[in-house]
């Protein structure tokens, strides 16, 4: 069956001498991956577009019974630049999309989703600057869009400092059990308000790199701890070094 879908370039590997095999997240059949055939060759015409990060429309040979699709074709739908040159933002980019790529089942069709990535991607190839607290807020989103999202406790008082208890998914003022990680006054206040809004003002909630990358440590353990195949980013190593110096 020959499909044709928009998708999103979640990573990419080269295969054989010519070729690279991409994972893609598609509107319509969800986690894909696809070998585009020649691609490494000078003049493909896959290369240039598969780049994690681009939104692009492909078409490609499905058969549910493959574990990896023939791509046939791919153009952009939104040639995202900015995303390809600025180093920060290539850095946030590779990690959002490796993790993107780790709580995604094969073939799991999920629009919204899609549609909140295809949106953030866009946002973030406009901005001048990326803040290190973007990537702890799609954290957060992308868990809600799985279904496994933080939630505000029942119990909360108001405080000003609290924890995130890793079984449960909630946010509290008092630990819940062993799993409950504390958090700073900057961290707890920047998930309860990413919890009740999706303004970029959550951005720009004060906090040093060491808490930043705390918070990023404590949302991947929720992850690890819901779903199954977490691992750590390799593409991690980079981001540290770009954005939380």
């Amino acid at each position: 069956m020959l499909v044709k879908t928009k998708a999103i370039v979640l990573r990419t590997v080269d295969y054989s001498e010519s070729s690279i095999i991409a994972t893609i997240f598609t509107l319509e059949k969800g986690k894909v991956a696809v070998i585009a055939k020649g691609a490494r060759k000078p003049k493909s015409k896959f290369a240039a577009f598969l780049v994690p990060g681009q939104l692009v429309e492909t078409v490609f040979f499905y058969k549910q019974s493959r574990s990896v699709q023939t791509l046939s074709d791919i153009a952009y739908t939104h040639k995202l630049n900015s995303l390809r040159v600025d180093m920060e933002k290539m850095a946030l980019t590779m990690s959002a999309m490796e993790l993107t790529g780790q709580i995604l089942h094969e073939n799991e069709v999920n629009e919204q989703l899609y549609r909140f990535l295809e949106t953030f991607l866009n946002w973030a190839d406009k901005q001048k600057e990326i803040p290190a607290l973007l990537f702890p807020y799609l954290q957060l989103r992308l868990a809600e869009y799985i279904g496994v999202g933080i939630q505000p406790s029942e119990n909360s008082t108001g405080g000003d400092s609290g924890f995130i208890n890793i079984r449960s998914g909630t946010v509290s003022e008092e630990p819940e059990d062993e799993h409950s990680e504390r958090l700073t006054s900057g961290q707890f206040a920047f998930v309860k308000k990413t919890l009740h809004s999706t303004n970029a003002s959550v951005l720009r909630i004060v906090m040093d790199s060491r808490e930043i990358k705390k918070l990023i440590a404590i949302l991947d353990r929720y992850f690890t701890f819901h779903i199954e195949g977490i691992k750590p980013r390799k593409s991690d190593k980079i981001f540290e070094q770009l954005l939380m110096k």
